[in-house]
């Protein structure tokens, strides 16, 4: 599936055809360049799913984990200063990929070969300073 945003509005709209899509999947990885939008987009994603908190990059903690008003969790990552695959071993990273729960991965080349074997791939392409090109594609190994 392929979108164009022409802007912010747009998000909502790209979040709950995202949601749709992936049907009854809960992995989802973010690819895109530096600044392409993909924290913005996982803050719509997470309005969508019914989180009220702040959701925000979890650049130096790795994960931040939000409760949607019917009490699930959603983790989201952000792989990006990571060193080494080990770091997110350190994590359990296991314990939330195989939770059942959401999560949403930001950098998800750094880890790579710790990917679950079915997710959800979205990459968001930078057009200009309020257009993004993005796609939607369900990844089974």
């Amino acid at each position: 599936m392929n979108l164009h945003i022409n802007g912010l509005h747009d998000l909502k709209e790209a979040a709950h055809q995202l949601l749709a899509f992936a049907g009854e999947e809960k992995i989802f990885i973010f690819e895109g360049s530096m600044g392409a939008g993909k924290t913005t987009f996982i803050k719509e994603i997470c309005l969508a799913l019914g989180i009220a908190d702040l959701v925000s990059s979890p650049t130096f903690s790795i994960v931040n984990e939000y409760i949607t008003a019917a009490k699930e969790a959603v983790y989201h990552f952000d792989f990006y200063r990571i060193k080494d695959l080990q770091e997110a071993y350190d994590i359990g990273y296991e314990e939330y990929f195989y939770s059942g729960q959401v999560c949403l991965i930001e950098w998800p080349e750094k880890i790579e070969p710790l990917l679950p074997e079915s997710y959800i791939k979205v990459k968001i392409d930078l057009i200009d300073e309020q257009s993004r090109e993005m796609s939607f594609v369900k990844i089974k190994s």
